[in-house]
């Protein structure tokens, strides 16, 4: 077999060819993982509206995706509304993105028809290990932060700024924008309930 001449015409056409073949593998290798990194979402987002609704006997009866901008800035919440298998209103599950130190900081949120604070986890955060990333225990039932129960129709805020919790130590930057995800989550939740109620049209975009 003749070897191939080392030309520029033919090393840019051997480039191509590995090229082609190397997207064709990654193409092929994200079709196959695709479906099971779908379902592994989907489970943790099931259980994790189980966890923050404090309870595993529940069935999401709506998932209502809503838009509003705020400070200039389009900011999506999702609200997964929850009833118990006898058809009991349970409240919902609300998801909420803000910024906080080191990027975007995502929360779900468990509200009671009320709107007292159920529970919560993280959904996704850039925080620094060790300090902001504490957000996943210290505002829990018990901790020095701890927000279990309260009602956010007076906004949630950190001492330092007045209000009654308590900072993360060392990362207020990070305290503030999960209490304002939580803030934020609250007022959908409730004017979603109200509109809902009054059957009034919420000039928000719906997906």
């Amino acid at each position: 077999m003749k070897k191939l001449e080392s030309t520029l015409l033919n090393m840019v056409l051997v480039l191509v060819g590995v090229a082609l073949i190397m997207g064709g593998l990654l193409a092929a290798v994200n079709h196959v993982t695709e479906g099971p990194i779908s379902l592994q979402a989907e489970k943790a987002l099931a259980d994790g509206i189980k966890t923050v609704m404090c309870t595993d006997n529940l069935t999401v009866t709506a998932n209502d995706t809503i838009v509003e901008e705020i400070g200039g800035k389009p900011f999506e919440f999702i609200i997964h509304k929850a009833s118990d298998q006898q058809g009991k209103e349970l409240g919902a599950a609300v998801e909420s993105t803000t910024m906080g130190f080191g990027g975007d900081l995502k929360i779900l949120v468990g509200f009671s028809p009320a709107g007292d604070i159920l529970g919560y986890t993280l959904l996704a955060h850039a925080e620094t290990p060790g300090l902001g990333a504490k957000a996943d225990t210290w505002f829990q039932k018990g901790a020095k932060g701890d927000i279990i129960g309260k009602n956010p129709s007076t906004p949630l805020s950190v001492s330092k700024d007045g209000g009654e919790v308590d900072a993360i130590t060392a990362s207020t930057i990070t305290s503030r924008a999960f209490l304002n995800a939580v803030n934020q989550a609250y007022n959908v939740y409730v004017n979603k309930n109200a509109d809902a109620k009054s059957g009034a049209t919420k000039k928000v975009a719906l997906k």
